[in-house]
């Protein structure tokens, strides 16, 4: 059985200050769930997800690379102090598309040293597809110890579309990225070579982030229009934070049997822990007057032996969903996870020598996700709006020192001066020759 731990964590566009120098709170929590397995042990594969990466500006000019690698180093070197017994891990793979990145790493003595068929992927699902909301993916193959096919890996990292009025805009989102997060054939298999797969083509579906659905109270409740400090008081016992669930709109969207969003997904009890949006910058404990509280960042999951049949049940068991309070620099606070699969079963095909194609996750009759058939000119037409407004947005905030309407106001007296200067030269020549 494989240790699986996710975490996710909007940093707010702080680009390399976005994490404290300590992450043992985050990003080493296996001691914490000890009373749950029959002895303590590291976890085989670790994710991490990023929203907000850096200023977007900066992100969409895919000046991304400084950023990226440096919190690769610090996260890795961060996971090698605090493991159980130093264990050792290395990156499987990291990949960025805007502010929203993704890094995976596996312990050296174990899934690192099998793991094969890499591959990541992006899309965005901005405006014009740009990259400002969107998600990025990984995925590989671990193959079967008994020389089997063995079984496909897939993280998706997404960041949604935000407030609470853009429900239908977040669930579009998400039809977009299914369609247009694609992936190659997973390999060994033949049959359909070099057709494109989507995000549910895998043995093991993991998605993390900021997804942005929020808490709607009614307005006859109490907590609709309250102030943050009367939010925050009411929001204090396990007790209130369950019976707050019930205005979730994930988790409404997910019980909804017509909703195609998120299907086949499944979900710790989130509301075990405080809404992890929206804080204070600088406070623990201090909820923003701006915004209702809500569980923004997510982590959902599911695997190829769960049913259709049972939405509610997986054989995935979810040891530790919580967040991290004491992180004061953003105004989410992270979140993590950690998950134990299921043992692979001798009569599935993943440890089956003879079969050619890893299993995939079953899905409900009435839904069967489809490649975008234009995702790639969508991907590609984000990229390019990225790159031409992203840099002219560098260089206004590189006028403006940091301020893009001095930027802009700058930019336009340069013009004006520019103008002026080249005016009075024409004008100057032109009276010289009259005169000679």
């Amino acid at each position: 059985m494989l240790l699986i731990q996710l975490a996710s964590y909007n940093t707010n566009l702080q680009g390399e200050n976005g994490v404290p120098q300590d992450l043992v709170d985050w990003l080493s929590p296996t001691l914490q769930v000890s009373s749950f397995l029959s002895h303590q042990r590291p976890a085989d594969i670790i994710a991490v997800g990023f929203q907000e990466l850096l200023p977007l500006h900066l992100g969409l000019s895919g000046l991304s690379t400084n950023v990226i690698n440096s919190r690769n180093e610090h996260i890795l070197a961060q996971i090698e102090a605090n493991s159980l017994n130093k264990e050792r891990y290395a990156l499987i793979a990291k990949v960025v598309n805007g502010g929203v990145a993704l890094l995976v790493y596996a312990r050296d003595a174990g899934v690192a040293r099998t793991a094969c068929d890499v591959h990541t992927t992006w899309t965005g699902s901005g405006p014009g597809y740009m990259s400002n909301k969107g998600a990025v993916g990984v995925r590989f193959r671990v193959p079967g110890e008994d020389g089997g096919v063995g079984e496909t890996f897939t993280f998706v990292c997404a960041h949604l579309t935000a407030h609470a009025e853009n429900l239908a805009d977040r669930i579009a989102d998400w039809h977009h990225i299914v369609g247009s997060l694609l992936f190659p054939t997973p390999a060994p298999a033949d049959k359909g070579k070099g057709k494109p797969t989507t995000l549910y083509d895998t043995s093991h579906l993991f998605v993390l982030g900021d997804l942005n659905f929020r808490v709607v109270v009614p307005p006859e409740h109490p907590l609709n229009g309250a102030a943050s400090a009367v939010v925050g008081q009411a929001l204090t016992a396990e007790s209130e934070w369950e019976a707050l669930k019930e205005y979730d709109q994930l988790l409404l969207e997910r019980r909804n049997p017509a909703s195609l969003a998120f299907v086949g997904l499944r979900e710790g009890e989130f509301w075990r822990f405080k809404c992890s949006y929206k804080y204070q910058l600088g406070q623990v404990d201090a909820y923003s007057e701006k915004r209702m509280p809500s569980w923004t960042d997510r982590i959902l999951y599911t695997t190829y032996t769960d049913s259709p049949d049972n939405p509610d049940e997986s054989a995935i068991k979810n040891l530790l969903y919580t967040s991290v309070p004491g992180y004061t620099t953003s105004d989410h606070k992270p979140i993590v996870s950690l998950l134990l699969l299921p043992t692979p079963s001798p009569s599935s095909s993943a440890s089956t020598p003879t079969s050619s194609t890893p299993p995939v996750l079953r899905l409900p009759a009435h839904y069967t996700p489809t490649p975008d058939p234009r995702a790639t000119l969508k991907r590609y037409t984000g990229r390019i709006l990225d790159r031409a407004i992203g840099r002219v947005w560098w260089l206004l905030t590189l006028l403006g020192a940091g301020s893009v309407l001095v930027g802009m106001f700058n930019f336009v007296l340069g013009l004006g001066a520019w103008g002026w200067w080249s005016g009075g030269i024409k004008l100057g020549g032109g009276e010289g020759a009259g005169a000679v």
